[in-house]
């Protein structure tokens, strides 16, 4: 499909793949790139009914410094644009995002109530609590509340990088070591970022209860980054209908790392029974435009 009319934001990372009618938004982690979704994007393009749309934030793919430069708002205006692109091509969209990105996935919708058709959430970033944390971690949001408080802790990646696939993580640490940023994202994060997250999420937190999309909520029980206490937080307070699936042999990077197919088969089937079963079903409570029906049909030998 020509993507000449839809904004991926910055840089040539961003990606369209898929013709079909029914369209998908996916955003990126904090600190993260577009490849971290590729797997994912092509594995729903494959179904042939979806178009995937996977743009660059703002600040992101570059440095510590490119990113610093922006906060949380100049990454969502991006979305924004790309979200509203989207809307004028398909009937039917999707939204979605790794890490960081699921959280903006929830604000977005919350900004355009009735017009998202459900959240495609994969391991969900309302706090930094997995198994692999520093213990000091929970001082993080003292330190923001004070004066200069920002510029005395940064968040570097350690490992295993979110990435239980060893094979994988070998070379995904090589590629942050040196540097390669639009392909494996930045190896820190700046306490001014971080504090941006925290901003991000207790706006969120606030509209949980608001948003009445359906939600599919996948976790790794062995999230090394953000414990499963996310994904139930998401369970215990978002407004819409939400399908939690707890995922094992995996950690925090759940769209690449070994259970990768099984991330694009629930996908897939969440966006099934969601486009299928109509708009009484999809959007509850929320008044919204009529959409067609699309038919959308999955084989699992694509996702092989």
């Amino acid at each position: 499909m020509n993507s000449a009319e839809i904004d991926l934001g910055e840089g040539d990372a961003g990606f369209v793949l898929g013709e079909g009618p029914v369209g998908i938004l996916l955003i990126h982690g904090l600190t993260g790139t577009p490849t971290e979704l590729r797997q994912v994007a092509k594995g729903l393009a494959k179904v042939g009914n979806c178009t995937v749309y996977v743009p660059t934030l703002a600040g992101h793919c570059g440095d510590n410094s490119d990113l610093q430069a922006t906060g949380w708002l100049d990454w969502y205006e991006g979305v924004r644009k790309t979200f509203v692109q989207i809307k004028r091509r398909h009937a039917q969209v999707f939204v979605g995002g790794l890490s960081m990105g699921a959280v903006m996935s929830m604000y977005l919708a919350s900004e355009h109530p009735g017009q998202v058709a459900g959240l495609l959430m994969y391991s969900t970033t309302l706090k930094y609590d997995g198994w692999s944390i520093s213990k000091m971690a929970f001082i993080t949001p003292l330190l923001i509340r004070i004066p200069f408080g920002v510029r005395l802790f940064r968040f570097t990646e350690k490992p295993p990088y979110g990435i239980k696939n060893e094979r994988l993580r070998a070379i995904v640490e090589r590629q942050m070591k040196e540097g390669e940023s639009s392909e494996a994202g930045l190896l820190t994060m700046e306490g001014v970022t971080v504090r941006e997250l925290h901003w991000m999420n207790a706006v969120v937190k606030k509209r949980m209860p608001r948003i009445k999309v359906p939600a599919l909520v996948l976790h790794s029980i062995e999230d090394d980054i953000t414990s499963r206490w996310n994904a139930d937080y998401v369970e215990r307070h978002l407004g819409g209908p939400v399908t939690k699936i707890l995922l094992d042999n995996c950690y925090h990077m759940i769209t690449v790392d070994l259970q990768y197919r099984r991330v694009i088969e629930l996908s897939a089937d969440f966006i099934s029974r969601q486009v299928s079963c109509g708009e009484q079903c999809c959007c509850g409570e929320q008044d919204k435009p009529a959409h067609n029906k699309l038919p959308f049909h999955h084989n699992n030998s694509n996702w092989k």
